[in-house]
């Protein structure tokens, strides 16, 4: 009984063109990178925004604050998330040293973004990301539209 041996191999060119490929890749991110040239999609308007502070109580709970310093809602159940969220921007202040007086900014685009930002660090998270239902709890947040047929949470 004769044995069938098979060889399979990749063709010579076909290796060079990916090996060139992949220089090309390279070599274009890092001419891009070193260029300073701004390749993101410009944001869209901005259709509803609130500068927020949350505050950490014993219990568990996050009381949520304008800039004003007025309670705006007291979250328990929901907190996981935006526990979650804070947690992420807190930890780029305190590596940088920064304390948590400032309050973060929240937006909501025209074109359905969600946006919670650090105006110290310049960390953004978008919201939307996370789904609907998690969105929805920090676009409770923003003060109500004046066209109340506009959500800030959908597209």
């Amino acid at each position: 009984m004769s044995e069938a041996i098979h060889h399979n191999e990749v063709p010579r060119g076909a290796l060079l063109a990916a090996g060139a490929l992949i220089l090309v890749t390279v070599v274009a991110v890092t001419i891009v990178r070193l260029s300073g040239i701004d390749i993101r999609t410009p944001e869209a308007p901005v259709f509803a925004a609130r500068e927020l502070r949350f505050d950490d109580r014993p219990d568990g709970s996050i009381v949520v604050l304008d800039a004003r310093g007025q309670t705006l809602q007291t979250m328990t159940g929901e907190a996981g998330f935006v526990r979650g969220v804070l947690r992420a921007l807190a930890r780029e202040r305190m590596r940088r040293g920064l304390g948590a007086e400032q309050p973060f900014e929240l937006t909501a685009h025209t074109d359905g973004r969600l946006v919670l930002r650090d105006p110290l660090t310049g960390e953004r998270v978008g919201l939307e990301a996370f789904g609907a239902t998690n969105a929805a709890v920090f676009a409770r947040l923003l003060p109500q539209p004046a066209d109340p047929g506009r959500n800030p949470t959908t597209r």
